[in-house]
């Protein structure tokens, strides 16, 4: 039922704005507990790259004196990707497209990883 609960919440994150891709809900220790991702991402790679780069980024900030870690973001040719967490135990991912407009995606973000926090 709490899963069911998460995939509303990424349903309703990624309805917010046609640039968002996919969206997961993922453990700190990279398991995946709930997704709404195209056809042909594979959940268990999507979930263990966030969580690599999650702790990447943790021990970057730590390292470098910038305080806590709030989010990670990725830019590719072909997109956005943005990590942060909802709560102490999860991860928050979303993929995004190139031209996204992300002053909204990282607002969008930050209530769904509350709504999230909530949850867990």
């Amino acid at each position: 039922m709490r899963a069911d609960m998460l995939t509303s919440v990424l349903t309703e994150l990624n309805g917010t704005s046609a640039d968002i891709q996919a969206s997961g809900v993922i453990s700190t220790d990279g398991l995946m507990m709930a997704s709404v991702l195209p056809a042909g991402l594979d959940e268990d790679r999507v979930g263990a790259m966030s969580a690599a780069m999650l702790s990447l980024g943790d021990r970057t900030a730590k390292e470098l004196a910038r305080g806590t870690l709030e989010q990670v973001l990725i830019k590719g040719a072909l997109g956005y990707v943005l990590m942060t967490y909802a709560g102490d135990e999860a991860v928050l991912t979303v993929m995004a497209k190139p031209n996204a407009k992300l002053g909204l995606i990282f607002l969008d973000v930050k209530r769904a990883a509350e709504s999230i926090a909530d949850l867990l």
